[in-house]
């Protein structure tokens, strides 16, 4: 970068920090928190659903009691990079928006089990959708050096959202008695519509700007962010975008970007291969199977929420000193002992007052490390000309394996609940290693320099 550019970039960092512009990223920031509460308060009606329809335990059906949203964010996350890249992500981030609405609704007021399904669907395309969505627009208006803080906004809304959901099952059903789980599904309308009017007050990508030649609107979004020399700024925007407006470029599974779609699919895989979503979706029945019931059940499902929520914030407080790899290798070592420890517990029927305990360990290392770091990686490794692209096949990865582990869970655990703990523990490990030979650090490094940056550093070398 020239003098200047680090200058206006410095400003922009500077700007940042005011409520006004914070606004912009906690506003787009917001489709985490209904990414999150949406993927896991289907926990608190999976009982009723399949008591309500007959279906058993461990089939087909009541799998995809989840398994049905779980489609959705697969399909959504993998076909809303080309709407991005098209229209912007704030734009299309208005189309979710509507997307959570009206499955929340529909979810509430579903007449049988295949409009439940239906409904479920759309919110899962909702959930895809966002989680390539919000953090490629949130990483294109961030400074570099405090990217993963301002990025992982995403991620502390998700699990913000998750303990939000685990709150608003216990309430309701507290409040209510009964089996009210219409009112708990029902009642993710009231953030989804905060959500789509808050999406109008927001301006247009200004990186997404310049690289579709529309340098003036891409000047006022720029002033309406703050950066003090606009000019400086859109001058280092267009250099990049015209480095990338030949057609190859601009296609995503080309040589160039080898090594970006290689650490994309990786880091993907290995975050479902946690457990943390199946361990989130069939908590209510973890528990249950240590003997856990009612309100205690609903009240270690809080407990794990809360840790979530308090690693994240930790994490978020050093991603930017610390580095990803860095976190992403302390994880892995975390999760494989805490994911041991449980299966410890579920095989051998002993020691199950500490269930809480490991899973609670599980969740912190997995939020300090995999859940704070994936969306601001997938974020950063791309190229502008195809970012939108690049982070829809990360979180495509990311959602078909999170269908395919949500749907399996039950069917594995009705012959023993300790297998899957077992080969989520080793995967973990497998993982340190991946890490260790392989992931390239990112931390402070600007998105005109990336793609340069990761070719020059150790890991994945040609």
């Amino acid at each position: 970068m020239t003098g200047s550019s680090n200058l206006a970039a410095r400003n922009l960092t500077a700007r940042n920090l005011t409520p006004g512009n914070l606004t912009t990223i906690v506003t787009a920031s917001l489709a985490g928190l209904l990414f999150g509460f949406d993927t896991v308060v289907i926990a608190g009606a999976t009982d009723s659903i399949r008591n309500l329809f007959h279906l058993d335990p461990g089939g087909f059906w009541a799998g995809f009691v989840v398994a049905s949203g779980l489609v959705g964010t697969f399909l959504g996350a993998l076909f809303a990079g080309k709407p991005g890249d098209a229209f912007g992500s704030r734009d299309a981030l208005k189309v979710v928006g509507v997307m959570y609405i009206a499955s929340s609704l529909g979810s509430a007021f579903c007449w049988n089990l295949e409009s439940f399904y239906v409904f479920r669907f759309i919110g899962g395309l909702a959930i895809g959708a966002s989680s390539v969505l919000a953090p490629v627009y949130i990483s294109e208006i961030a400074p570099a050096d405090r990217r993963g803080k301002l990025t992982g906004l995403f991620q502390f809304n998700i699990v913000f959202g998750i303990l939000v959901a685990f709150l608003s099952n216990a309430i309701v059903q507290q409040a209510m008695g009964g089996d009210p789980w219409r009112v708990k599904l029902g009642v993710a309308v009231v953030p989804a519509l905060i959500f789509f009017v808050m999406m109008y007050r927001i301006p247009q990508s200004p990186r997404w700007l310049a690289q579709r030649g529309r340098a003036a609107e891409a000047k006022a979004s720029l002033e309406r962010l703050g950066v003090e020399q606009p000019d400086v700024m859109l001058a280092e925007f267009e250099r990049a975008a015209e480095a990338t407006r030949n057609s190859s470029a601009q296609m995503l599974f080309v040589a160039a970007y080898r090594k970006p779609i290689v650490l994309a699919i990786l880091i993907a895989m290995f975050n479902q291969l946690s457990g943390i979503n199946a361990i989130l979706y069939y908590l209510k029945d973890i528990f249950a199977a240590a003997g856990f019931s009612g309100l205690s059940n609903d009240l270690q499902q809080v407990a794990v929420g809360a840790a979530n929520l308090l690693a994240t914030i930790l994490a978020l407080r050093v991603i930017d000193r610390v580095g990803r790899r860095k976190l992403l290798l302390i994880g892995s070592v975390g999760t494989a002992l805490a994911l041991a420890g449980v299966a410890a517990i579920m095989g051998s029927g002993q020691g199950k007052g500490y269930l809480l305990l490991m899973l609670v360990t599980f969740i912190g290392f997995f939020a300090f490390s995999q859940g704070a770091v994936i969306w601001v990686y997938l974020s950063e490794i791309f190229p502008t000309a195809v970012r939108s692209r690049g982070q829809a096949l990360g979180s495509a990865t990311h959602w078909g394996m999170n269908a395919v582990i949500g749907q399996t869970f039950l069917m594995v655990a009705q012959y023993t609940l300790a297998l899957p703990f077992v080969f989520f523990a080793i995967c973990m490990v497998v993982q340190f290693f991946v890490v260790l030979l392989l992931f390239p650090e990112t931390r402070g490094v600007e998105l005109e320099s990336m793609e340069k940056a990761i070719e020059n550093q150790k890991g994945l070398s040609t």
